[in-house]
């Protein structure tokens, strides 16, 4: 326990962090140096579509829809529970049979959809197989992203509001597990206390979230949310490094605990323990892993792309964003949050806090270690605004899909299609804000947000590679491309990917899926007590009529503007 990196796990670290580095560098460099290409920006006589200004911008527009609280909470935490170092083998097994061909597929999706007109995936489903079941494929890509920004805007306020607790000392004081969770409890609103008696702080640091989505939203592609990512995506960056060097030299805080060090920290990340590889879980983890931090299945990668020009490259800007994404969360998540719990609170400790969640370990555990170290307000800061960052640029991108809906099918102006929006969004994320103690942010996390983009990342992959076809889809994916992708992945696409996403489906169904409609005990959403169980179970229904009003009003949407266009197309003919 207190052998620090070994030999096995240097070796993790090296071939992990120099493997992500590489592709990072490589991608990147041909991404800023490689020859521009110019393109007309017309879809059909006369109709002018949003486009991305710059290549870098929309580079890091994808990684920031990518890149999210799940770099730098989940991942440490599932390595850590995983067999650490060898988790890796798993994690990159996914990355590159799932996570990547699945990243191309809807690069390619979204940009043969623009090209056609659509921003949507409605459309661009129907563009791809003219069958009636299309378009309503198509519809998991506007009603998933929507229902998941509900919760995550909230999420997001967490992180706005500790980034200014840190920066005005409001936490510092608090020196126990127990008391930081109460003031984490009272600030969402979960309970009345000493730190906080009303719901209101809460509210405000909501406020500004939605304010801040929608001033980006509101001016567009390239004035809005191109804008935000070249500058809010350095600054992650320049947060999370700063983090990393101040982490790797603190060395043993405590003289007292001479196994509480960084080294033990980095250990308990990296060294292998290759036992885990025979269960058949921790497969299921990295794969699942993967899914989440690249965003995949959720809509929002197909609306990016479907602003990319049709000659334009999607092939080494898909790796690209693949690239940025891992150095986000290998390098800078794997270094942050576990190891210097280690240093602070030592190994087993540090356990507990990793099976306690994601949400412990960023908002109770660090912010007592902040205080702890010179400077603390800062680095808490720096901590907190990092994971701001990584949200809202995400969190725009799960609204741009909806936007964008509104604004090709029914033809609304942008300013009235998120005008529209965020009257819906605000008056869906107060019934989270104040029954959240009840569960419904896991509840509607669990439906839309895991079971949800997993059964559309299946849907979309079997239609792209088998309906249709992966000659015609080969060719759309090749269109301009830098890189050319190895042939070997024609079979990659149409036989191991749609399997690797059908196991996580199948297996997620049997474990969780079942358990949590029926609401059994310690499936998806834990409570503290039996009493606040029993109480919580209305309120988890409402979370899911609310989810099923969300799929049911983008259906109907879907449905009456195709009927119009069918019925617009009979009324031409002679």
């Amino acid at each position: 326990m207190n052998q620090g990196m070994t030999f096995w796990g240097w070796i993790a670290l090296v071939l992990g962090w120099g493997t992500i580095l590489g592709f990072s560098l490589y991608c990147m460099t041909r991404v800023v140096f490689g020859k521009k290409k110019v393109h007309a920006a017309v879809v059909g006589p006369g109709v002018q579509r949003e486009r991305w200004a710059t290549r870098i911008g929309l580079v890091l527009a994808m990684a920031g829809n990518a890149i999210g609280l799940g770099n730098f909470l989940r991942f440490p935490v599932k390595a850590a529970q995983n067999g650490g170092g060898a988790f890796l083998i798993p994690y990159f097994c996914a990355l590159i049979f799932m996570g990547v061909p699945l990243m191309w597929v809807e690069w390619a999706i979204g940009r043969h959809g623009g090209a056609h007109g659509h921003s949507s995936t409605p459309g661009m489903f129907h563009v791809m197989w003219k069958h009636p079941a299309a378009k309503y494929i198509g519809s998991f890509g506007i009603f998933i992203p929507f229902a998941i920004a509900i919760y995550y805007l909230f999420i997001m306020s967490w992180t706005l509001g500790y980034a200014f607790f840190s920066a005005t000392s409001k936490y510092f004081g608090i020196t126990s597990s127990e008391s930081m969770n109460a003031f984490l409890k009272g600030f969402q609103g979960v309970e009345s206390n000493q730190y906080f008696s009303n719901i209101l702080p809460v509210l405000i640091f909501l406020a500004i979230c939605l304010a801040l989505n929608y001033m980006f939203l509101s001016r567009g592609i390239a004035k809005g949310i191109e804008v935000l990512a070249k500058y809010g995506m350095p600054l992650l960056f320049i947060f999370g490094i700063a983090l990393v060097i101040r982490v790797l030299t603190l060395g043993t805080p405590d003289p007292s605990h001479p196994d509480w060090n960084v080294a033990n920290g980095m250990g308990f990340i990296w060294n292998p323990d290759l036992s885990q590889l025979t269960r058949a879980n921790v497969w299921l983890v990295a794969a699942g892993q993967i899914f989440f931090t690249l965003s995949l299945g959720q809509g929002m990668i197909h609306t990016y792309a479907s602003y990319v020009r049709e000659q334009d490259d999607i092939t080494l800007n898909g790796l690209a964003t693949s690239s940025v994404n891992e150095f986000a969360e290998v390098i800078l998540g794997g270094t942050i949050a576990i190891p210097v719990a280690v240093a602070f609170f030592g190994l087993t400790q540090t356990q507990e806090i990793a099976n306690g969640g994601a949400f412990n370990l960023g908002f109770v555990s660090l912010p007592l270690i902040f205080q702890k170290i010179p400077l603390g307000q800062l680095f808490g800061f720096m901590w907190f605004g990092l994971l701001f960052i990584a949200g809202i640029t995400t969190s725009v991108a799960f609204l741009q899909p909806l936007v964008a809906f509104l604004m090709d099918e029914f033809k609304l102006t942008r300013k009235k299609a998120v005008n529209t929006i965020f009257g819906l969004v605000t008056l869906c994320i107060l019934f989270v804000v104040f029954f959240f103690k009840y569960g419904v942010l896991d509840e509607l996390d669990f439906w839309a947000g895991t079971l949800g983009i997993v059964l559309f990342g299946l849907l979309e992959v079997i239609v792209f590679s088998w309906i249709f076809g992966i000659k015609k889809g080969w060719q759309e994916m090749h269109k301009g491309a830098d890189i050319k992708v190895p042939r070997f992945f024609k079979f990659v696409f149409k036989y191991i990917t749609p399997a690797y996403i059908l196991v996580i489906l199948v297996v997620w169904t049997i474990q969780d899926a079942v358990g949590t409609f029926l609401m059994k005990k310690g499936k998806v959403v834990s409570f503290a007590t039996d009493e606040l169980e029993m109480a919580s179970r209305p309120y988890r229904w409402a979370a899911r009529v609310l989810f099923l009003l969300i799929i049911i009003a983008v259906v109907a949407m879907v449905r009456n503007i195709w009927k119009k266009r069918e019925a617009g197309t009979e009324a031409v003919k002679p």
